[in-house]
């Protein structure tokens, strides 16, 4: 089964629209078969302050004390994964919602507690029962909430757990899908750029604005071992009739 990591950003998940849809169905004609992790932080921050407790944030990570964690699990398991399955399952997919950390699907430790609080690194990924609900025809559709050894709830970045979730089902793509067709440069779209290359550019303030950030969640993802990300739109497809729309970032420089 050649697997396809897609991970949806809590930003766009109100903007997929048909192309998406029919991405996923072409990948799924074309032999490839989806696995969903989606993030949720604009629902997070929106339930944090109907609660009055601030969003903060240390180097891109969302600080989580034990409140904050309750809500990320409740807006994640509850709201943005219900909004997705849903949405899928009306256009006509077989879904199945998991958080995380169900059956220690995804495990993790805590990458600081002191400065970040219920923040975790993702150790290890129970494949088989991604696999198990794959190959019975279901589309996964991922929290990124994980536990550790001792049975605490860690709240995961959304990108982190994408890459980590490619690498240990050695998925054929990892794709972070964004509100942008790709990375522009002068107009066109990039097919492939290195790392490298996307920090020349940021340099020369060819990338800039939003699309920054889109970027640094791709390399992040690539140090995580992963040979190949890309970023592709949730507002059109991405995939059609074997062909692939969007950057791929690759680690290494391309032999020309």
């Amino acid at each position: 089964m050649k697997l396809v990591v897609i991970k949806c950003g809590g930003s766009v998940l109100d903007e997929l629209a048909d192309g998406f849809i029919s991405s996923l169905n072409s990948l799924i004609d074309n032999g490839y078969f989806p696995v969903i992790v989606h993030g949720g932080g604009p629902a997070i921050n929106a339930m944090l302050e109907l609660h009055q407790i601030p969003s903060k944030f240390h180097n891109g990570l969302r600080v989580t004390c034990k409140k904050t964690m309750e809500i990320v699990e409740m807006v994640l398991s509850g709201q943005t994964n219900r909004q997705l399955c849903g949405l899928l399952s009306r256009k006509g997919f077989k879904v199945f919602g998991l958080n995380g950390s169900d059956g220690e699907c995804l495990k993790a430790e805590y990458i600081d507690k002191n400065q970040l609080g219920y923040v975790g690194s993702i150790t290890s990924v129970e494949k088989e029962m991604i696999f198990m609900v794959a190959k019975e025809g279901f589309i996964p559709v991922i929290t990124p909430v994980a536990v550790t050894a001792d049975g605490a709830r860690l709240n995961i970045n959304a990108d982190y757990a994408a890459a980590a979730v490619a690498k240990a089902l050695r998925a054929e793509r990892c794709l972070f899908v964004t509100n942008v067709d790709g990375i522009l440069i002068e107009g066109e779209i990039l097919e492939e750029v290195t790392q490298e290359e996307i920090n020349e550019h940021i340099s020369a303030g060819k990338i800039y604005g939003g699309m920054i950030p889109k970027v640094e969640s791709a390399i992040s993802a690539l140090k995580t071992g992963l040979d190949k990300v890309m970023i592709v739109s949730g507002k059109k497809a991405f995939y059609q009739n074997g062909k692939w729309a969007g950057t791929a970032i690759v680690q290494k420089e391309r032999v020309i």
